[in-house]
């Protein structure tokens, strides 16, 4: 579209709305229905670890898309000189599982507990027998059961649980409805209906602990729907909500709310079988979407689904890009001590060229960045660590090499399974997330690392907002007139931009050299954990 023919659609609402709550940014993305990206507003927020839980603040949560959804208003009436009103359809995104619980007056019963947390051991371990099914600590069905364990007195109040996703669904529409695909990581999906496993929930009612409350876990979950549905519509408070200064007009239609890795999937065009993607940041994830089962339950392999409902393995690690960003922010420091004023796009590419000097083992260097515990390699409490010997090659390039090496290693330990244990195979692999803003670099080493090709397109950096504004036009079209993965081929990703890296021999085996490093002194960042008290700081 020109200028004049946005500016139209704009005045018309013919105009999409994706909103993604991610780790570290809230975005919100609005697009046209020729999928263009029009304006675009964020806002930057960081998890906060209080009395021993990783949480963001409710009221947060509405300052960040009520700040996201001003910049993209104001975007438009600058850039287009209309003003933003009719929105045609809208989806709104998190980061999937947690745990937010409600009692009967719509009351917030504990503080909203995150994807990060590792306090749901017993739970895990006991409902993954139960069901014969994989249940990660971070599944929301995992931390309503270790607080039954646990007998917290709010569970008796208990009246409804929803995602973070689901929470903003909720509050903009009215409907307690979630995305199948981020349904999948509240409780385990039956890919028969599309819904919570019968089956599985007749097990979890049936725990003498869980019977001594008075609720039911199927009415205390939120419904499922699947891409392409219509999950409510804007009501007059959530549009209040999105746009205060009340110019926003109500009816948009909405979609089913889903997990960022649904949105991830769809904003690399990977739902169909035998495809893959994956995202990074602050955590990190693959997802491949199979097409037979999994021969047996893997503790490290998630079973969850594509937004459309197909079954879907999945390796989650809790640590990605947060310890490359302290590091960057340290030479940033650096760099204002001594005058420079230097972008940070600027500071990133830099120092991420810098490991391209590197040799390839990255010198003899290990790096953990655990801001948090780690389920893939078992590693408890997250200590940030760095580790070399009197003999390491100790420089820039390695340095920066090592840091990109350690972001990957516990995504790497994970997908090992897959292809070595259960054989399962790609036909693409398809990555994003701003690790690959800066061209080349991360995407090279992801594909060492993982020594198989792997294709970064044009949207890497800003995929799930924007995939999200996809499944808001996609409901509006309705999954009665194409399947989710025939819409992304034919009207959504009919010409894309991309560019795919293949592994190259010798980082393959340099960062095999480095993942040996790293298994054998895992030790050492499990002992930090045990004996480095993590104190309050201001």
């Amino acid at each position: 579209m020109n200028l004049i023919e946005t500016s139209n659609a704009i005045k018309s609402g013919n105009v999409s709305l994706g909103i993604e709550l991610g780790s570290t940014r809230i975005k919100a993305v609005l697009i046209t229905d020729d999928f263009k990206t029009i304006a675009s507003g964020s806002y930057l927020w960081e998890n906060k670890f209080e009395n021993g839980v990783w949480t963001y603040p409710i009221d947060q949560v509405w300052e960040g898309i009520q700040a996201s959804y001003a910049q993209v208003a104001a975007e438009v009436q600058s850039t287009y000189h209309e003003p933003l009103q009719k929105i045609s359809s809208i989806g709104v995104s998190a980061m999937m599982h947690g745990y937010l619980a409600f009692n009967k007056n719509d009351e917030l019963l504990v503080p909203f507990r995150t994807w990060r947390n590792n306090m749901t051991e017993q739970a895990a371990d006991d409902l993954t027998k139960l069901f014969d099914f994989n249940i990660p600590q971070r599944y929301t069905i995992a931390h309503l059961y270790q607080a039954i364990l646990n007998d917290e007195p709010h569970v008796k109040e208990l009246d409804f649980v929803t995602t973070l996703a689901g929470y903003v669904h909720w509050q903009l529409s009215g409907q307690k409805v979630l995305g199948v695909g981020d349904a999948s990581g509240v409780f385990p999906i039956d890919p028969k209906t599309g819904s919570y496993s019968e089956q599985r929930m007749t097990e979890f009612s049936d725990l003498p602990k869980v019977k001594a409350y008075s609720w039911k876990i199927e009415d205390v979950l939120p419904s499922v729907q699947t891409a392409g549905t219509v999950a409510g519509t804007l009501t007059a408070e959530g549009a209040k909500l999105l746009d205060p200064a009340g110019n926003l007009q109500v009816g948009s239609v909405m979609a089913p709310p889903e997990g960022d890795a649904g949105t991830g999937m769809v904003g690399t065009n990977s739902v169909r079988k035998r495809t893959g993607n994956i995202s990074v940041g602050t955590s990190a994830f693959s997802m491949v979407v199979l097409d037979q089962p999994l021969k047996s339950v893997h503790r490290d392999i998630d079973i969850v689904t594509t937004p459309d409902g197909s079954p879907v393995a999945m390796v989650h690690i809790n640590n990605c890009s947060s310890d490359i960003n302290a590091w960057v922010s340290l030479f940033k420091q650096f760099a204002d001590r001594l005058g420079l004023d230097i972008s940070p796009d600027k500071l990133y590419g830099t120092l991420f060229l810098e490991a391209t000097r590197s040799t390839p083992d990255a010198g003899g260097l290990v790096n953990y960045s655990y801001l948090s515990g780690e389920n893939i390699t078992r590693i408890e409490k997250g200590r940030p660590l760095f580790v070399r010997t009197p003999n390491s090659n100790f420089n820039l390039p390695n340095f920066m090499l090592t840091q990109l090496y350690a972001a990957f290693a516990p995504l790497q330990i994970g997908m090992t399974i897959l292809t070595d244990e259960e054989h399962i195979q790609t036909d693409v692999m398809v990555a994003q997330g701003g690790l690959f803003k800066t061209p080349v670099v991360g995407q090279q080493v992801l594909a060492n690392a993982l020594d198989t090709p792997i294709t970064i397109m044009n949207n890497a950096g800003e995929g799930g907002p924007w995939g999200m504004a996809v499944l808001a036009v996609y409901a509006k079209v309705g999954n009665q007139t194409e399947s989710l993965e025939d819409f992304l081929d034919k009207e959504v990703f009919a010409d894309p931009d991309s560019m795919t890296l293949s592994p190259e021999p010798a980082g393959v085996a340099g960062y095999q050299q480095f993942i040996n490093r790293y298994q054998a002194a895992l030790p050492v960042e499990a002992e930090a954990g045990k004996t480095l008290a993590d104190e309050e700081r201001g």
